[in-house]
Formats: structure tokens, sequence, C-alpha cells
């Protein structure tokens, strides 16, 4: 309709209503059976893949072409409840998603659900224990496969009781209760692999910067330095392990500590702390690594890739941790119960070169 505006000579347009698209209409069971010309009974029978029922092929045949014209597809959740089981793997996690790494747990989770079939269900519950039990409890509302159960770094856990309710794997954590099953980065290896970096490059008089935070992995990446030296036939000297909390502050902090010490090499408990370091280190005039050499352990892309020069370092295998945990809790890798450790890749950049006398 068009009017004339007041005032004006040129005509007005009226708003029409906007339209709304219909929204499509859900192919039923019903509408499968009316194209077929067959019952609901019989599509259902088709549909569920009941081999052994007495259906002609021919009958079987024009069910499925009815399905295939008509884009029929099945409630999932009616199949649950007759299976008794799902096609998702649920991962209740306390910060994994939010950590700029870490989050490779899920990806490697769900890239392998989905190589075998199944969906993941993912929770971030930010350590918040109601939304934690909200979370499980859907999830066994669901029916899942499993459970992922995962922390944003590597500690030991309790396990909260409902979860005891479904087939479940620790991801990046631990529990000391029999029967469980968990997949956790190898810190001995990775502490023994920083290590020998330096090693390969000649150095002996080789520091290691610790944390102050008790952890899995404060007391196994200092046994892998440990491990090293000795393959190497160095001996363990105390005065060359100090302790700093665990950032870039702690590692700024040691190194006036550090450099009495007469190290040419140093390894760090973390990158946050080697960045640090190489703030430390460069007011007093040292170049790395023509003076002193550094390793880090995480491989935070964000820090060691894009200092200068870049950080040689370890990597934490997240996105293998999530993928093991889900073949585990699959049962693909043949593990029943107890702590599958996962390597820690070595990511050798320039941080690190070899002393003019080796």
């Amino acid at each position: 309709m068009i009017s004339m505006e007041k005032g004006s000579g040129e005509p007005a347009r009226t708003p029409r209503a906007r339209r709304i698209p219909e929204r499509a209409h859900p192919v039923t069971l019903r509408d499968v059976a009316e194209a077929a010309g067959v019952s609901t009974a019989t599509v259902s029978l088709v549909v569920n893949k009941k081999k052994d029922a007495r259906i002609a092929e021919e009958t079987r045949q024009r069910v499925k072409d009815a399905i295939r014209s008509l884009g029929y597809r099945p409630n999932a959740m009616a199949k649950t409840l007759v299976s008794g089981t799902s096609r998702f793997i649920g991962l209740v996690a306390d910060g994994v998603a939010t950590t700029p790494f870490a989050g490779q747990i899920i990806h490697g989770a769900q890239d392998e659900a989905w190589k075998h079939g199944y969906a993941l269900l993912i929770a971030n519950t930010e350590g918040n224990g109601e939304l934690e039990q909200d979370a499980i409890t859907m999830m066994l509302e669901y029916k899942v496969r499993g459970i992922l159960y995962s922390t944003w770094f590597h500690r030991q856990t309790d396990i909260p009781a409902s979860l005891r309710e479904a087939d479940f794997v620790l991801v990046n954590c631990f529990s000391n209760e029999p029967g469980t099953r968990s997949v956790v980065p190898d810190e001995v290896q990775g502490g023994r692999s920083a290590t020998e970096v330096l090693l390969r490059h000649g150095h002996r008089r080789i520091a290691f910067i610790n944390a102050t935070i008790p952890a899995p992995a404060k007391d196994g990446r200092l046994l892998g330095y440990r491990e090293a030296l000795e393959d190497a036939g160095i001996p363990f000297d105390p005065e060359l392990v100090m302790e700093a909390y665990p950032n870039q502050e702690g590692g700024y902090g040691v190194t006036g500590e550090l450099l009495k010490r007469g190290a040419t090499a140093v390894y760090c408990y973390n990158d946050r702390m080697a960045m640090g370091l190489y703030d430390g280190l460069r007011e007093h005039g040292l170049s790395i690594p023509d003076d002193i050499a550094v390793v880090g352990f995480d491989n935070q892309e964000v820090i060691a890739a894009h200092l200068r020069p870049p950080l040689s370092t370890v990597s934490l295998p997240h996105y293998e941790l999530g993928a093991a945990g889900v073949r585990m809790l699959l049962e693909l890798d043949g593990a029943t119960e107890g702590i599958s450790k996962i390597h820690c890749p070595t990511v050798e950049r320039t941080s690190v070169r070899a002393q003019a006398h080796a």
C-alpha cells in the first residue's frame, strides 16, 4: 500500500510485515511409513537394522528409498534409550578450555572421538563443584559412553562420587584409588630430555631453576635432570638447583643468584620462568646463547617461539593426552587400569649453542 506523506510530494511506503520463513517440519516415522506404504512398526524395524525381522527385501528397499528421499533422521535419544548407551563421550574439565595451550586436550580428544564415531560433550567448570556435579549428571542422563575428567595442570585429584557411575578416565591428573585409569605427561622423561639438550651441546655445569609449588611436575622434572646428569657421568651438585615462583617474576628474581653459581647453562621449570630469566640476563649484560644457554619447559608458543632468541623447550603433550584418554576409555590400547605416561617431545630452537671448548 502506498500513501502520500504530509508536506511532501513523494509517496510514502507503508512498511510491510517481515516474512518469517516457515520452520521445516521434521520428518517422522509416520511420514516414511505413508510414503513407503507400510506400518510405522515396519519402518522402525528397518531403521534399527533388525535383520532377523520377517520383512521382504523389496519392502526393506522401499522403506530405505523413502527414508532417503524424505531426508528422515532417526531420533538419537530414542535410540539411546533402547540401546542403553549413546555415541557421546563426555569431557569435564576444571579450566582446560580457557588456558592457551591446554585447550589442545579438547582438540585431541575431539579428533580421536570423531575417528571412532563418537561426538564430544564438553563441560568447563572453572573448578565450581556444583557446576561439575550438574555436568556429570547431565552426561549420565545422556548415557554417554564414558567421561574424561581433566584438570588444567598435572596433579593428584579426588574423584567425584557421581563420576563412578560411568566408565571414566582421568586426563592430566591421577588418583591412587585402585582400579582407576589415567593419562599424564611423563615429567621425568621431559626433565631428562631438557637436560640432555644442554649436555649434547657440551655443557657440564647446568643449573636447574625449579618451582616452589609442590606438584608432580616439580618432583618429576628434578628427577629427570638428575638422571640425565648421572647418565652423562656428572655428579649432582645441589648448589646448582634453585627454586623460584613459576612465573616471569620468579625467573627474573633468581638471575643474580644463578650467576653466582658459575653455570654455563640453565634449565627452567617452565617457559614463563625462562622469559623472566631472559630479562635478568640482559640486564646483567649477558647474551643468550653466547654467554649462557637456556632451556624451558611447556612449549607455550606464545612465549617460547617469540622470545629472542627463540627458546629451546620441552613440549607438554596436551593434544596426545586428550587422544590417549579417548583410546583408553574405548579400550583400544589394552590398558585396564593404572597410569599411562605420555612422552614429552623436545622442541629445539636457538637459545642453546655448543660451548667453544666442547
